[in-house]
């Protein structure tokens, strides 16, 4: 609770204990004192200006500025028309309630607005630029396209930029929700907001700090609440015309009829100024716009970037819901499963050897499958027992071990060497492993669903999503065992990316004009 928030709920305290010794004073106790009129206005006015001060200051100044009927206006004038009328114990009622609620209210946008704000820890707070073979900590909007910065082990990248020495792995998780790092080597892409591994980055900056990455996240939190959707639309015309009507309609209230039908004026009166108060839509005002804003604050809080309330809405709309599947309904983290020798009579490597000869091999990669081999081998390696390492991009490993000739990587690597394998049908990723151009065997390192996947699937069936559908470039069988687990519809398997956006387009282009379909993922 901010310091102006505690101020508030001091002052609603104060009027509630002000305003009920006098409720005692007026209807129990009624001290000679109180026989006069003025004397009982007088001490309810005292608790009605502790409570009410600032509303009245900002009637004044809205009306000073133009700005006549708002919800402020409508509070004070109902208020003095309570007093005006004698219900002096009511006018104050109606703004202490009215000042607890705006608390209550004020306390929901502040909570939304610190856990959007932990969302900006994401940007970065300096960059090493290195010029004349010099490193210094500089502004990030500082650094020119084209310049070099160094991002060092453990720090946040600044910039995006492309890779021009060094290799590590880059942790993605608070850009793009992706669990498992990243490796960037030499020439790859590197985009800012996220950390640098364990390797050292020089990077040469491809944009400036206002067009980065990071800048741009940052910028669609800061103007969520910009873009409202059809319901928050309609609330503000809809109060811009439907104040004064109530105003209006108020005050011909109480001055017609006591002049067509006769009767009091005070009791017009007090019925116009009831009227005033029921009517006020600053609940309905106030309700939808606070209702997204909230939803967006929480969303964050949990690490979903809302852009804006329109979004929201349209998420409530939702039938189709699309999920890619490493990190995002899985774990992301490896583990090996499965060691199977080549069933081939002429076979001399049995399970301990093929395990080994898998860890040796990815001895020098960072990756999580590479990590896993290593982790279930459990022994140091001595790394001068390999050479002549070279990664196959998308298909393994090519080295030596011991003179040995080895390749490890995915079925494709087999197909591309000419090497004769068996496949291995197993659920989970599979690293076939050749020596000297003859199939060794195959290791199989699966990955772990996330806890409350399944449920998470399963609650948005109830709540009316129609069809749920899983893109991977796993192995099928990796694909069907995770989609049985978790109750997916439609499985989609070995896919490149290029691939899961050819079968995001199929799926919009099935749908009508009413169905909305969303991504889930990274992929």
């Amino acid at each position: 609770m901010t310091d102006k928030q505690k101020k508030v709920l001091y002052r609603i305290i104060a009027t509630a204990l002000l305003y009920a010794v006098l409720l005692v004073m007026e209807h129990i106790v009624k001290p000679a004192f109180m026989e006069q009129w003025y004397v009982t206005l007088v001490l309810f006015l005292i608790p009605y200006f502790v409570i009410g001060w600032d509303i009245m200051y900002k009637a004044v100044r809205n009306i000073s500025h133009g700005q006549v009927f708002d919800e402020n206006f409508l509070m004070l004038i109902a208020t003095i028309g309570a007093f005006v009328v004698g219900e002096y114990s009511e006018g104050v009622a109606v703004m202490l309630f009215y000042q607890v609620g705006e608390l209550f209210q004020s306390y929901a946008v502040n909570r939304s607005r610190q856990s959007i704000t932990q969302l900006m820890d994401i940007c970065p707070e300096y960059a090493n630029l290195e010029e004349d073979g010099k490193v210094s900590q500089v502004d990030p909007d500082d650094v020119e396209v084209g310049s070099i910065i160094v991002v060092k082990p453990g720090e946040r990248v600044p910039l995006d930029g492309i890779v021009i020495e060094g290799e590590s792995m880059v942790d993605t998780s608070s850009l793009t929700g992706e669990s498992v790092p990243r490796r960037v080597a030499k020439d790859s892409e590197i985009i800012s907001g996220c950390v640098n591994g364990s390797g050292l980055l020089r990077v040469k900056t491809t944009k400036e700090f206002d067009d980065s990455t990071v800048t741009r996240i940052l910028e669609l939190v800061e103007n969520a609440s910009s873009k409202k959707a059809k319901a928050e639309n309609f609330i503000t015309k809809f109060a811009k015309y439907y104040t004064p009507v109530v105003v209006i309609g108020a005050l011909l209230l109480a001055v017609i009829p006591p002049i067509i039908f006769g009767g009091n004026f005070f009791d017009w009166l007090q019925r116009a100024c009831i009227f005033l108060v029921i009517s006020c839509p600053c609940a309905l005002v106030i309700s939808v716009p606070l209702s997204f804003f909230g939803g967006i604050g929480a969303a964050s809080a949990s690490g979903i970037l809302v852009k804006g309330g329109n979004y929201l809405e349209v998420a409530a709309d939702l039938d189709t819901i699309v999920f890619d599947k490493t990190g995002t309904l899985t774990k992301g983290e490896f583990k090996v499963s499965e060691v199977q020798p080549s069933a081939d009579k002429n076979n001399t490597i049995g399970k301990e050897e093929l395990l080994e000869i898998a860890a040796y091999g990815e001895g020098y990669s960072n990756h999580p499958i590479a990590n896993s081999i290593r982790e279930a081998y459990g022994k140091t390696l001595s790394m001068e027992r390999v050479t002549d390492t070279e990664e196959i991009a998308g298909h393994g490993i090519h080295t030596f071990i011991d003179g040995r000739e080895v390749y490890l990587g995915n079925a494709k690597l087999m197909d591309a060497q000419n090497i004769a394998y068996t496949e291995n049908k197993t659920a989970g990723t599979v690293v076939y492993v050749a020596c000297n151009n003859v199939f060794a065997g195959s290791i199989v390192i699966s990955d772990t669903v996330k806890e409350g996947s399944k449920d998470a699937i399963r609650d948005m069936k109830q709540v009316g999503v129609k069809k749920t559908v899983m893109l991977t470039g796993d192995r099928q069988a990796a694909a069907d065992a995770v989609a049985a687990e978790l109750g997916i519809d439609e499985v989609h398997a070995e896919l490149l990316p290029a691939d899961k956006v050819g079968q995001v387009e199929k799926l919009l282009g099935a749908q009508n004009e009413k169905e909305r379909l969303a991504f889930v993922g990274d992929g």
